[in-house]
This record gives structure tokens, sequence and C-alpha cells, in this order.
């Protein structure tokens, strides 16, 4: 199963839109967690299932993500630029995949960043195959 952590707050919606869409087509299993503010969640269309975690503040939106991970031998996708989330992304036993325009150096250094606005979701597909995730 694919696990996906989004920061709907850290992520503007033009590059989660193509990547949301894609996940979308997930036929393995997938369990989406995302947090942020009301109107960030509202801007998207969410795939079945994903629960989302209205949260407004300075770093609530974080701290419900990092509730939400229990770590497991499985692919990890995270859809964040913070720099919070680095120690998550090292200690993770699966692959781990970020999705970001602007990820901190933490999480350069422990994952495979992908930046959808410039490289397009194919990166994004073919990280998904090689680590057993099939898509429509």
């Amino acid at each position: 199963m694919l696990r996906v952590l989004v920061d709907a707050d850290n992520v503007a919606a033009r590059r989660l839109r193509p990547v949301l869409t894609l996940l979308g087509a997930v036929t393995d299993g997938m369990q989406l967690t995302a947090s942020g503010r009301q109107p960030a969640l509202d801007a998207l269309d969410w795939p079945d299932g994903a629960e989302l975690l209205p949260h407004s503040g300075w770093q609530r939106a974080d701290l419900a993500l990092a509730e939400a991970y229990s770590p497991a031998d499985e692919p990890l996708i995270l859809v964040s630029g913070d720099g919070d989330f680095g120690l998550l992304a090292a200690r993770h036993p699966g692959a781990v995949l970020v999705v970001s325009g602007s990820p901190s150096g933490r999480l350069r250094d422990t994952a495979t960043v992908v930046d959808p606005a410039t490289d397009g979701v194919e990166p994004i597909r073919e990280w998904l195959r090689a680590n057993g995730v099939t898509t429509i």
C-alpha cells in the first residue's frame, strides 16, 4: 500500500492538481492524509478515501501529519518542502518521494525529489512503478 502525506499549505494547488490526478489512478491501495487551512483543502479535488484534516496556525498541519504517520516498510510520498519532515523521511523504512517546488536541504538529502510544475508527473509515475505501485 502507498502512504501519502500532503501539507496543503506548503505546496501550491497548481503543483498538487496533477499529482492528485495521478494518485487517483493508483490501483494497489493508498492511504492519503492531507492537512492545512480549510481554503487550501477546498481548492482541490481529492482522491476517494482521502483523509482531510483542516488545521490553521503555525505548525498545526505539520503536527497533524506527523501524528497520522506510522512507520511501515511501504512507499511514502511527502507532498511538502518543509524541512520539519526531514527526520521522518530519513527514518522511514521504505522508499520516500518528496513532491515540492522548493524542498528544504534536509529533504533533498534524504529522498527523491520531484517538482511536478517543472518535471511533470512522469517521474512520479516511474517512482511508483519502481516501488511496486500500479496505476491505471
